[in-house]
């Protein structure tokens, strides 16, 4: 899924069951900041107050949850495993062998595991951390977070999906999106050597279009004998499937926190919520209608511009001085300083609610029958 439902639904929906303005933006936010949060290791600068040094020690590492299939440097065993795996391809533990094991699965063992986890906790940020992995397993299942034979597929075909300029693409420099309108009319002999059988990247972006057709071949044997079979998806039941289920998670939070109850709040009518969110349209036009939907259902007010509008530094810049976007845009920053109340920032409490999750993850996939060599057991 993308940003239209990673964070502008769910913060609808959050805020729709009754959880108030701030908890309901956490919840978002985590869940959004997954496919953002690109900063693997930080190295503190030697002259940041020295309780800080002495409780944090002089780096911050394995804070990534997101990097691109294009970075080579990603292409190792416990990226794989400990990042997309984990929080974008939640394994579904069927099968006779360990990568049709790793092969995601809606609502899986696993992650439900997580989200009964999260539900008693009240930690809004360490539930928008797992509801994003949890809406994953309907938008991503079939697929796996390994480099595997299980994500080579052919017969890749849609008959439904909206094409944005290529020129405006190019505007903006978003190669990746070029790239994924260009690949299709490539033949799949040249695609499978120049796109690995990572994640859902031989299908594109396919599995996260929420009104999208689609159909795929894939090898359902256990031995990967090249007996193919056909997958047809709507991805329109997925997203609705995933939300209605969500919905029932946060009413479940809720009912386990009620300090974050706001009573103000009165329930949206779903056949809107679900047309919105299914909608056949870009992006960004998708957005304009969540925020459409919130203001005019009294979700959020014009006042709530911290909230309407997404900014995927937000955190970050609450949490260091001197921030520079550029600077965290790689994987390792240097030479770092904190804020004063870096301790109590969301950004430091999102770095721990992803340390719980993957701790939780671990666990999950042993009790599950899956065992999964880590660092966090």
């Amino acid at each position: 899924m993308k940003k239209d439902a990673h964070y502008y639904a769910l913060l609808a929906m959050s805020r729709s069951v009754g959880i108030e303005k701030e908890t309901a933006h956490k919840i978002a936010y985590a869940s959004q900041f997954v496919d953002d949060a690109k900063v693997n290791k930080i190295t503190l600068a030697a002259d940041n107050p020295s309780n800080l040094l002495s409780q944090l020690g002089d780096e911050i590492i394995n804070a990534a949850t997101c990097h691109s299939y294009s970075d080579l440097s990603t292409y190792n065993y416990s990226s794989m495993t400990a990042n997309t795996s984990a929080f974008h391809f939640v394994p579904g533990c069927e099968g006779r062998n360990f990568p049709k094991k790793m092969r995601c699965k809606k609502e899986s063992k696993i992650i439900k595991f997580i989200v009964e986890e999260a539900v008693n906790n009240a930690d809004p940020i360490k539930l928008g951390i797992t509801l994003h992995a949890y809406a994953d397993t309907f938008s991503h299942q079939g697929f796996s977070g390994i480099a595997s034979k299980v994500n080579d597929v052919e017969g890749v075909r849609e008959n439904n999906k909206i094409l944005s300029e290529i020129s405006e693409l190019i505007k903006e420099k978003s190669w990746k999106q070029i790239g994924t309108r260009i690949l299709p009319f490539v033949s799949e002999q040249k695609r499978d050597r120049v796109v690995p059988a990572y994640g859902h990247g031989q299908v594109y972006s396919y599995p996260d279009i929420p009104y999208l057709e689609w159909r795929y071949e894939y090898d359902a044997t256990d031995n990967f004998s090249s007996q193919y079979q056909v997958s047809r998806v709507k991805n329109k039941e997925r997203f609705i499937e995933a939300f209605k289920k969500i919905k029932k998670i946060l009413q479940e939070f809720l009912e386990n926190n009620n300090q974050y109850r706001d009573d103000s709040i009165v329930e949206v009518d779903y056949e809107e919520f679900t047309s919105i969110l299914t909608a056949r349209k870009v992006e960004e036009e998708r957005i304009a209608d969540w925020k459409d939907f919130m203001l005019s259902n009294g979700l959020l007010s014009s006042s709530d511009q911290n909230i309407i509008e997404y900014d995927h530094n937000r955190w970050l810049k609450e949490a260091f001085k001197d921030f520079i976007n550029c600077d965290f845009e790689k994987r390792i920053v240097s030479d770092v300083h904190l804020a004063d109340d870096f301790l109590q920032s969301n950004w430091y409490q999102y770095y721990w609610g992803t340390q719980w999750y993957k701790k939780a993850f671990f666990k999950a996939a042993e009790k599950s029958g899956l065992s999964i060599p880590n660092n966090y057991s």
